[in-house]
């Protein structure tokens, strides 16, 4: 045996290699991110990952510590996912079983995190003269090299190789709004200091424009200066930007992207939401994706989410090939799974306790799970003729903070169980708010007890995870009780609380 030979058979099998967790593609882009780090001068690269919520949550370290966790993957605390909206610990992580009866999460031990070398970009506003600054994606693994249990990014692989096994894909268009204002403080106090459990008062913002005049061009050009900082620094990134526009209340934005794989999808809402809030807030602005503000006159925002199948070949296979249809027989079908279960997944698509005031009659919002035609009073607006490849089901119930792997993973669980069960979606709704369907949760308790009941999303998340979610979710809805039962307070029929304010402005 030839000396480069046996020394490379003595040498360890690297983390990565060991449990052969990158596909081709993604060595080969690990080889060439190795030549780039060669000649680029970076100080850090932020090594990121989503916690349960979507937050993006990161270390940052050193060029040689990334270069090392191409090979071994690099340690984090499995603590980001044991927290709630206010960073309040759930679960009793130092009692055997972690508080959650298992084993491996006993004592709140490390993870690795291995780097997705597919998502690595340089954050073009955090140039300094000593170097820039790196990101990148990473996946969620015990040290045995097990997938993380309560990985959202594993969880949504894991529906996509059902798609992947029948030889289709699930591509993704982002149409999410959200709000733009101006910082008026110059510096943070006490009562902006918070504790475990309880988030301080936000920092305070002022409108950057009165809002109120739909795609009014002149008070879109008060934010152009922001807005053209952003366009810049997401095609730095690539992200693909397809549009801005200036929505409905003061400072509200809604942004929409090109429509791409769903992994890939996902991956862009969570550095779109991270990279929005750090570009802005450097010009002196706050960007927020709460859905509805506690501030005067703020409407609710939401993310609307655009969803088709396509075969090996890409062709779009909810595209109808008849006159007067909407969508294919076997979109329908999935059409009919997405209706079927939309109220234990609305969860996933509303996970706050403010997301919920969205559901109201004629609000540009659904309160039920029906459908229509071209209709954005449904929960589910279908899009398609024949011969239009974009032929597509565009979910209206999501919020701007919910968490994007998980959103989707849902849409094909539930779409899926639609196909195989030949689901009916029954005839489309021409008055949704007056249709006969099942009305939405009307908060965050209501939804978690219809996941709880779910059947499907026990088997397809598994019960481990949806076990965990409930119980993080009803620790962030029980202190919201806890708090109107301590202060008497009535929650608003269309408004929304302080605590809700506090809990989500900055946070989201």
């Amino acid at each position: 045996m030839k000396g480069l030979e046996f020394q490379k058979a003595m040498t360890p099998a690297s983390f990565i290699e060991q449990h052969e967790l990158w596909t081709d593609d993604q060595k080969r882009r690990a080889a060439e991110l190795k030549l780039f780090l060669d000649r680029t001068k970076l100080q850090f690269v932020r090594i990121a990952w989503a916690d349960p919520h979507g937050a993006s949550r990161a270390k940052a370290v050193t060029v040689p510590a990334f270069l090392a966790a191409l090979e071994a993957g690099y340690n984090i605390n499995v603590a980001t996912t044991t927290l709630d909206s206010a960073n309040a610990r759930t679960f009793a992580s130092f009692t055997r079983g972690g508080g959650m009866g298992l084993p491996e999460m006993t004592g709140s031990p490390n993870l690795t995190i291995v780097p997705d070398p597919m998502t690595f970009r340089v954050l073009p506003w955090a140039e300094a003269p000593g170097g820039g600054v790196g990101w990148i994606l990473a996946d969620e693994y015990f040290n045995s090299g097990v997938p993380f249990h309560f990985s959202p990014r594993h969880l949504l692989r894991q529906q996509l190789r059902r798609l992947n096994e029948r030889g289709w894909n699930l591509v993704i268009g982002l149409e999410v709004e959200w709000y733009l204002a101006r910082v008026v403080q110059d510096e943070l106090g006490d009562d902006n200091i918070g504790a475990p459990g309880l988030r301080g008062v936000p920092v305070k913002t002022a409108p950057i424009e009165p809002g109120y005049s739909y795609h009014s061009e002149s008070n879109m050009d008060l934010m152009q200066p922001v807005l053209a900082a952003l366009a810049q620094a997401f095609e730095k990134i690539n992200l693909p930007l397809r549009s801005v526009e200036n929505e409905w209340g003061p400072g509200q934005v809604e942004c929409t992207f090109a429509a791409r794989d769903a992994l890939e999808a996902a991956d862009n809402m969570v550095l779109f939401r991270t990279a929005t809030k750090q570009i802005v807030r450097r010009m002196g602005c706050f960007a927020t994706f709460m859905c509805r503000l506690g501030l005067k006159s703020h409407y609710s925002s939401g993310w609307h989410l655009h969803q088709s199948l396509t075969d090996a070949k890409h062709a779009n296979l909810l595209m109808p090939s008849r006159d007067g249809e909407g969508l294919s027989p076997l979109g329908l079908n999935y059409l009919g799974g997405l209706l079927k279960h939309a109220v234990p997944a609305t969860v996933f698509a509303t996970p706050t306790v403010n997301g919920f005031r969205r559901f109201r009659p004629n609000s540009l919002a659904p309160d039920r799970a029906g459908w229509g035609y071209d209709h954005r009073g449904a929960m589910l607006r279908v899009l398609g003729a024949p011969g239009d490849s974009a032929s597509r089901i565009e979910n209206r119930s999501g919020e701007p903070s919910a968490n994007p792997y998980l959103f989707i993973a849902s849409q094909i669980a539930a779409g899926l169980d639609g196909i195989d069960n030949k689901v009916n979606p029954g005839p489309r709704d021409d008055e949704p708010y007056a249709a006969d369907r099942p009305l939405l949760p009307k908060g965050l308790a209501a939804a978690l007890d219809a996941l709880e009941r779910s059947p499907l999303f026990r088997k397809e998340f598994g019960e481990v995870f949806v076990d965990y979610y409930l119980k993080l979710k009803r620790n962030e809805a029980g202190r919201f009780q806890r708090w109107i039962e301590a202060g008497g307070v009535q929650p608003p029929d269309d408004g929304t609380t302080d605590w809700e304010q506090r809990e989500y402005y900055d946070f989201f």
